[in-house]
């Protein structure tokens, strides 16, 4: 906390709530999306190969990390940036387009770090309302105003594991003035299995106003080596290369990032276990007479809404699971205070938090 007369911070950033993420003092750590299965194999040898050039600088521009990207998706490795997770392309695109005066432009429940990324600049964050805990295309549109400077849409989105289909995508954005950005927040981009949803690719290849931003703390299950990346149009490409830390993304992470991006038959792997105890916890959970709500993520949404009294407080079901050294994610910060996030981990521990669920709603 500041001194009343001491140095004093930009107006607004007294008003940010710090970001808090997923508890980790548990045996059982649900609450933060992380990969269940873990790194690939061959990301974590080509990680500790690396510890013998930890005294070198990486490569600034990350060629051989975007290269393997570029590969990976069909994407033109020059319009790649690599950063030190998606969190620092967000705020470097609102860092970049927005100040004082202007609008940053999200869904409801979209992630928190929208908001914060405005605030932290002096611009505005602007909530459109969702509609069944789905972004609106309709309501986003109609908040848009002359002073909006970027929309983002988390596609699948976090923390209610819904999408939208490229139809409605492609309709966000034409709805939207040439000079206002579409950010594309992909993360969960590669659970989806759905035919009707595309990562954004296709828009960014034919608009300079859109971009599409992806992780590796997800299903590469990456998220301590803090690896985020953006495909954008080449003059947003130029500008966020003007503004990015000049190594902000580590040789360590450079080369488990390329083994795990190639490493196809472990990414399969993890997304055909992810829908497998996806699909079962749902089930489970729905059969004990919780919500459950649809996810096309790794993680699903409880909602002990309608619950009998004492059994629909959902602060006191983590607390429950937390005795027991299952973690899971409390929703209040997101406007969600009777739901919790369960992120999809390996068979036991996806047992384990239905039986603890069970036992709480018993007890």
């Amino acid at each position: 906390m500041t001194q009343p007369n001491g140095p004093q911070p930009r107006p607004g950033i007294l008003d940010i709530a710090a970001y808090v993420g997923g508890e980790h003092q548990g045996h059982i750590r649900l609450a933060s999306n992380e990969g269940a299965l873990g790194p690939s194999p061959k990301a974590m040898e080509a990680y500790a190969a690396a510890a013998g050039t930890l005294h070198r600088y990486p490569d600034g521009g990350s060629a051989a990390l975007r290269g393997a990207i570029a590969k990976r998706f069909n994407l033109d490795a020059d319009r790649i940036v690599c950063g030190a997770g998606s969190d620092e392309i967000i705020s470097l695109l609102i860092r970049s387009y927005a100040g004082p005066g202007d609008e940053v432009l999200y869904s409801q429940y979209g992630f928190l770090m929208y908001p914060i990324g405005a605030k932290s600049v002096g611009a505005t964050p602007v909530t459109a309302p969702e509609d069944g805990l789905t972004a609106s295309v309709d309501n986003l549109l109609a908040r848009v105003t002359p002073r909006t400077r970027l929309v983002f849409l988390a596609n699948p989105n976090n923390p209610t594991g819904t999408y939208l289909p490229a139809s409605e995508v492609a309709r966000l954005h034409a709805g939207l003035p040439p000079d206002v950005i579409l950010v594309i927040d992909a993360a969960y981009a590669e659970y989806m299995n759905k035919d009707d949803y595309t990562a954004g690719e296709e828009l960014v290849e034919r608009f300079p106003n859109v971009v599409m931003t992806r992780t590796f703390s997800k299903i590469f299950a990456l998220g301590s080596l803090r690896i985020g990346w953006c495909y954008g149009p080449a003059g947003i490409v130029d500008v966020l290369n003007r503004v990015r830390g000049p190594f902000n993304v580590s040789n360590a992470a450079h080369v488990a990032g390329v083994a795990a991006v190639e490493d196809t038959e472990f990414l399969d792997r993890s997304r055909r276990h992810n829908e497998q105890w996806r699909e079962w916890f749902s089930a489970t959970v729905r059969e004990l007479g919780l919500t459950v709500h649809p996810s096309v993520t790794n993680f699903v949404l409880v909602d002990f809404k309608g619950q009998p009294a004492g059994k629909d407080d959902a602060e006191a079901a983590r607390q429950f699971l937390k005795a027991r050294g299952i973690l899971v994610r409390q929703m209040p910060s997101y406007g969600l205070p009777s739901c919790l996030r369960v992120t999809i981990g390996i068979e036991q521990e996806m047992r384990a938090v239905a039986d603890a669920l069970r036992d709480f709603l018993k007890a």
